[in-house]
């Protein structure tokens, strides 16, 4: 993935690059990979405890990925 194909809702809220992590999607601005919350919550964290080991990400970022990624999925599928 690159940034060219991140969907637009949530190209707001994360970044892609070969040259970051391995092209792993991350934060905008940050170093933190998106799946880390999803591992997250996965585990039993709640938002608040990420928000807390992850300074760098910021509630609206990580409340945006969450509120996009269904849409951006399912959006994907149709398109199939």
């Amino acid at each position: 993935m690159d940034e060219s194909t991140i969907p637009p809702e949530l190209a707001e809220f994360v970044a892609c690059s070969p040259d970051r992590l391995g092209g792993e999607v991350l934060f905008k601005g940050t170093r933190v990979p998106v799946r880390v919350l999803f591992e997250y919550l996965e585990g039993g964290y709640d938002l608040n405890e990420f928000l807390d080991d992850f300074e760098g990400v910021t509630r609206e970022q990580a409340v945006g990925v969450l509120h996009a990624v269904p849409g951006s999925l399912f959006r994907e599928r149709r398109a199939a």
